[in-house]
């Protein structure tokens, strides 16, 4: 996954008491006790009573709970979404049959016709007719399909479905997409004329699990020639009763993940790491800078232009037998050292908040498609790799606590935490999602970079026939020369061995961050496989 793709939950707000407000303004629904997702399925219940089509309504997991937050709070309504690139000989790709392929995922799929709603102040989804949008982009002159795919995506319309693919001809930028290094999948080992498809949805209805599935399935459907009338009625009513079921249970997950034990094991967590801290401070700047920044940004009519972003990619051998480099703390205390060190430039000796997605359906769940993940937080305090470890296990225990509840824990403890995170990391194992192949002609994943952050820098870690370590960045948070830096020192410490970079800072594309994937969970909970560390 890219980077700049996030869990979508840190939306830099309170997001402890922006949950339950934002969604019940006017609605005068009285503030109910207990938990978040226990005044969330109150307000769903009361609000779904006597609706005039109660088997199209669900309510929404706690994740999704926060992506539609996050898209109210978003200029235009945009929501978060999650990109998959890949590249094709040009010509390999009908795009009616794709089309229809797409129709046929929509109309197995429950999760990709849902539409966002909220009803009587409590969000929820809603399910619609089977729909996908398939289209070709033309490049501009002189724009690249890169540039001409990220200026799409920035242009995702709130309205529509949550599936969307765009077909581009690499003309300009053909040769940045060439198989020269053997890595990832081959497409015959054709070097000529290639085209970029972007498969693209909506992070509100999926996660990483869900892109392994959807993938073989968009194959599979584009092989045979399915579209949406090819779905009998019953599978298609099974597969609406397998979804409810699984958001209703992922829902009694996160309730009884909020307790008052995992509230106080979150609050003992997080408030060392911010004990005599400025709430108003992010890493990269004094906080009386972001101050000034944040009025002028509040006094401006328009939106702020797009912050610009660099980006930077390693490629690490994984040796048979050694899984030190997959081992997830491994991975967790290199990208500490790296928030550490970037902190270091704008607030010496502060303790950087890492986000990473963990999660994985509960154990009862049907395999659907579908939003399950979370937000563990990380204090990246410095430690050995064992107390690090332990620790670690010890946060996967509380890993189902819904990430606004934990906000809110801090705060009710008089921290002044917002819920901004300082760094993101994310992990896959490509072994678990295979590429995407239409009619017997394997797409390469390709990566394209330059869309704005959700948090000041970001790591992405893919496993596959090697290890390949991608980091953006915010340039205007933290300078080039350090990021390179640090940089540097976590494939060090990654390989143990000198490592060679590749990537230049890139220019503001104008798109928007989209949301990253969750993990499996082997904390000990029951929880479905997906895409586990080597630990």
């Amino acid at each position: 996954m890219d980077p700049s793709t996030t869990a979508g939950i840190s939306t830099g707000q309170p997001a402890g008491t922006g949950v339950r407000t934002r969604f019940t303004t006017g609605a005068g629904v009285r503030r109910a006790t207990g938990n978040i997702t226990e005044q969330y399925l109150a307000r769903y219940e009361k609000a779904a009573a006597g609706v005039s089509d109660p088997a199209a309504l669900l309510p929404v997991t706690g994740a999704q709970r926060r992506f539609l937050l996050a898209r109210r709070l978003a200029p235009g309504g945009r929501p978060d979404v999650v990109p998959l690139f890949f590249a094709f000989p040009r010509g390999t790709i009908d795009l009616e049959r794709l089309r229809a392929a797409a129709g046929h995922l929509a109309a197995a799929h429950p999760a990709l016709r849902t539409r966002p709603d909220v009803l009587r102040g409590a969000p929820v989804q809603r399910l619609g007719a089977p729909e996908a949008q398939v289209n070709r982009v033309t490049p501009r002159p002189g724009e690249s399909a890169a540039a001409a795919l990220r200026r799409t995506l920035l242009a995702w319309s709130a309205e529509g479905p949550p599936l969307r693919l765009f077909l581009a001809d690499a003309h300009a930028d053909a040769g940045a997409y060439a198989d020269t290094d053997g890595a990832g999948a081959h497409t015959d080992g054709a070097t000529g004329p290639v085209e970029i498809l972007a498969l693209a949805l909506d992070h509100a209805v999926c996660d990483e699990q869900s892109l392994g599935r959807i993938s073989a399935d968009l194959g599979e459907a584009y092989g045979h020639g399915l579209g949406p009338d090819d779905v009998p009625k019953d599978r298609a009513a099974v597969e609406v009763a397998g979804y409810r079921e699984a958001v209703c249970l992922q829902l009694d997950a996160e309730q009884r993940a909020s307790g008052p034990d995992a509230l106080a094991y979150w609050s003992r967590r997080i408030a060392p790491a911010l004990a005599g801290e400025d709430a108003s401070a992010t890493p990269g700047r004094p906080a009386t800078q972001q101050a000034q920044q944040s009025q002028q940004t509040q006094q401006a009519s328009a939106p702020a232009a797009p912050r610009p972003t660099g980006s930077l990619q390693a490629r690490l051998p994984v040796r048979n037998g050694d899984g030190r480099a997959t081992a997830f703390p491994v991975l967790l205390g290199a990208c500490g050292s790296v928030a550490r060190a970037l902190a270091e430039a704008g607030a010496p000796g502060r303790t950087p908040l890492l986000g990473y997605p963990w999660g994985g359906r509960p154990a009862a769940a049907p395999p659907v498609l579908g939003c399950f993940l979370n937000t563990v937080v990380h204090p990246a305090f410095a430690c050995g790799p064992d107390d690090l470890t332990t620790t670690w296990w010890d946060d996967l225990d509380h890993a189902d606590t819904p990430f606004d509840e934990v906000v809110r824990a801090a705060r009710t403890a008089t921290v002044p935490w917002t819920g901004r995170l300082d760094g993101l990391l994310t992990f896959e194992d490509l072994h678990r999602r295979p590429p995407l192949e239409l009619d017997g002609v394997a797409g390469r994943e390709v990566h394209i970079d330059g869309r704005p952050l959700q948090a000041p820098f970001a790591v992405s870690v893919s496993y596959g026939t090697d290890l390949l370590v991608r980091l953006a960045w915010d340039r205007d948070a933290f300078p080039d020369g350090l990021v390179h830096d640090a940089f540097a020192a976590l494939t060090a410490e990654l390989s143990g061995e000198p490592t060679e970079l590749s990537g230049e800072p890139t220019e503001p594309s104008g798109a928007s961050a989209e949301p990253s994937d969750e993990h499996a969970d082997p904390s000990g909970r029951p929880r479905t496989p997906s895409a586990t560390p080597v630990a």
